[in-house]
């Protein structure tokens, strides 16, 4: 493994690649595993409030049960108004704290639709469309939206 370049947030640069082995190598137990230990690693809910975001959002996408992906996503909700755009900037993430929003939001939807609760995740859905001018016009933002768009129509059919 290289080293990764000065000023990089060696956390963040953990998480993707834990992420790198879900989405990458479809590898989610191990993905799992790694995110577990980076959690443990910074204290968990007491950690970096921009490092429990991450790794919690990230976290979900790795669950087994939705149960389990709705609690992950809480959490990562839960602390990110405790992170600022400084320190988002100063970790090299190339979007504002604004920018988070719309993709917890979505997460937390999604939850919510397949667990039954369409109120709660039409709230969650409309929370995200709220958010989502804070998304630049690039390959993520373009992610968010597509998926603010499949869950609104899953929504719409059921």
């Amino acid at each position: 493994m290289t080293s990764p370049p000065p000023g990089t947030d060696l956390t963040l640069a953990r998480i993707g690649e834990a992420v790198a082995l879900h989405h990458g190598q479809g590898q989610r137990a191990a993905a799992r595993a790694m995110f577990a230990e980076i959690w443990a690693d910074i204290g968990g809910e007491r950690g970096d409030p921009l490092h429990v975001c991450v790794l919690a959002h990230s976290m979900a996408d790795v669950q087994d049960d939705v149960r389990d992906e709705l609690e992950w996503d809480r959490r990562a909700l839960a602390v990110v108004g405790r992170i600022t755009d400084e320190r988002v900037a100063r970790a090299g993430v190339p979007l504002s704290v604004a920018g988070l929003y719309p993709s917890l939001h979505l997460n937390l939807a999604d939850c919510h639709r397949r667990l039954g609760d369409r109120t709660t995740a039409r709230e969650h859905l409309e929370l995200a469309r709220g958010g989502l001018e804070a998304l630049a016009d690039d390959d993520y933002g373009q992610l968010i939206k597509d998926g603010f768009k499949q869950v609104a129509a899953q929504l719409e059919a059921e």
